[in-house]
This record gives C-alpha cells, structure tokens and sequence, in this order.
C-alpha cells in the first residue's frame, strides 16, 4: 500500500511538472495583453495607422494598439524618454536624433516619403531662399522642419544664423504665417495650399528636396526586444491596412480622416505629396541585405545632424532600422 502511494505521489508530481512547464513555455511566446501605445502629430502620413485599428486589424493579428494624437515634438519625445509610450510615428530623421540622444529606436515600418506635401512658405516678394536672409522664419527646432530649412539654407549658401528663427510646431508655423506674424514658415499641407491666402506662395517643397522626409514607425528597442511577437502582429496589421486602403480608398479616406480628426477634402487633398509604401515597398526600400534606399537616407540624416551639431554621437543606420518584421511578411 506504502509502495502504490508513492507511486500516485510520483505520478501526480510529474503530471504537475509537465502543465507548469507548458505554461511557463506557452508564456514565452505569447502576445502581451498590454496595449503598444503610439503616439503622432496631425498629418495625413499617419492616417493608415487610423485605418489598422479602426478596421479591426490590430486585433484580428493578436494586438492591442492604443493610438494617442500628441502635436508638440518635445512633448512626444519626452513620453518616449520616460517609457510612457512604447512607439511613436514621425520622420526618419527624427528617430536619428532619439536614438543618437539616448534613447535606442528602431525603425519597423516606413510609411510615405514626402513629395511635395512638406515645405517652405513665403511672403511674394521673397524670390528665393537666399532671400530668406535676415528675415523671420518660423518652424520647430529640433524637428524634420529644422532639417528642411537647414538643407535649404545651404544650398542657398546660407545658415540657420542667417535669418531670424521663430520656434513653433509645423502647423502653428502655417496658421503664424497665414496671420502675417512672420516672414517665411516650414510647414506641411493644408497650410502649403492655404500660403495664397497670406499673399504668399510656395518657395520650396520636397518635390525638390525628395527622401528628405520619411515617414516611419519606430519602438524603443527593449520594447522590440520583449514582445516581438506584438511587434510582428503590428507590422503585419499595418501591411493589411494598405491593401486594404488600395482596394478601399474612398472608405479608407473617410476612416482616417476621421482618425486625424480632419475634413476628408483636407485628407485627400495632401495624399497626392506623398509617396506611401505598402508591404512591397517597405522591402524595396529596406533592400534584400541591408542594401535598400532607406539605409542612405539615414546615413544622410545622421551626417547633416553632425555636421549642424544638432546630434553629438554618430550613430549607424543598423542600429535605428530593423528589417526583420517587414522581412517576415
């Protein structure tokens, strides 16, 4: 009798051993119920991120994704620092600066690449940026903005120290420069239309200056690192998202105007400055071994950050772009 209970005792014990171990593996792999949380500006850039969630997408791929509309940089940039959100959407180039600052990102999913739909405004009787010299420009310091005027006053021979730099965000730029409180602005649609209603015009937009601005979607990297799986799920919700717009556009067009919170004229409107990317383009663009357009473009950024001194610690374009989720698709 001794000997059969010992032998249930060892039965139950192995039994017990064996569900604990498939839990414990089970939970390895499993997706996190807490939600990815990612913040963004206003612009029609990120309206397919409206559309993933919006359509359920998100959750049909096994992933909780909290959106949150923040419209000041440093705001979004603080969030991030203080691991209030897991991701934000916003340019290339900016994810250079929080990476390079400390704050180790990694590029998962490149949107739009900006044709036309970001650029500088000005009074009619500036000609050219060289006439921008000693003149008031506003736009956000620290920010893709500051990255456009910066390319632009060079190649006009010129220097942020030229002109007289008016610190606000990109579209407080545009309503400043329609309200005639400053000379010139870098902004984005509508306020690049709306640049006749001041008596001024557009001076130079990304047409001119394509690659410039990249649209992307980045996580802090030990985010990446503990749910990769949520990660994947996310990527692949976004890839769903753009087919989806493709075959789907008027629909799409009114769900993500809604998500930005904007007229659907106004949404429509901006998408033709822009150049998004789907599933086939984010490959093309990541390139087969770390080859793709995307990696020249932020070795771009990292340089002109060096050379203006916005950024002190260079950085290389592995160490912001992750390829892995967009390959997996």
């Amino acid at each position: 009798m001794k000997k059969l209970l010992t032998i249930l005792l060892a039965a139950i014990f192995l039994i017990s051993a064996v569900g604990c171990s498939e839990k414990e593996s089970a939970a390895g792999t499993e997706k996190s119920s807490e939600p990815l949380k990612v913040t963004l500006p206003t612009w029609t850039g990120y309206g397919p991120l409206f559309l993933a969630k919006e359509k359920g997408l998100f959750e049909k791929h096994g992933v909780d994704v909290e959106l949150s509309i923040v419209e000041g940089l440093a705001e979004r940039k603080s969030a991030l620092a203080g691991e209030k959100v897991d991701g934000m959407a916003t340019a290339l180039d900016v994810q250079v600066s929080l990476a390079a600052a400390g704050i180790p990102m990694e590029i998962v999913w490149l949107l739009d690449d900006s044709y036309g739909g970001d650029g500088i405004i000005a009074k009619n009787e500036i000609e050219t940026v060289a006439d921008l010299k000693g003149k008031k420009v506003a736009f956000e310091q620290g920010s893709t903005s500051h990255m456009l005027i910066l390319t632009a006053l060079k190649q006009a021979g010129l220097t942020d120290k030229d002109v007289e730099m008016v610190q606000m965000s990109a579209g407080d730029a545009g309503a400043a420069f329609v309200a005639g409180q400053v000379d010139a602005a870098v902004t984005w649609e509508p306020w690049l239309s709306k640049a006749s209603e001041a008596d001024g015009k557009i001076l130079l937009s990304t047409k001119e200056l394509s690659g410039v601005i990249v649209d992307t979607i980045g996580f802090r990297q030990a985010v990446i690192e503990e749910r990769p799986e949520d990660i994947k799920a996310f990527v692949a919700a976004m890839a769903e998202a753009m087919e989806y717009w493709e075959q789907n556009e008027a629909e799409a067009s009114e769900i993500m105007a809604a998500g930005l919170k904007i007229d659907v004229a106004e949404f429509t409107g901006t998408v033709p400055g822009l150049k998004f990317f789907n599933a086939t383009g984010n490959k093309e663009q990541y390139g087969s071994d770390g080859n793709g357009a995307i990696y020249e473009a932020t070795q771009s950024a990292i340089d002109f950050y060096l050379e203006q001194g916005i950024i002190e610690n260079s950085i290389k374009p592995e160490e912001v772009l992750n390829p892995t989720f967009v390959n997996g698709l």
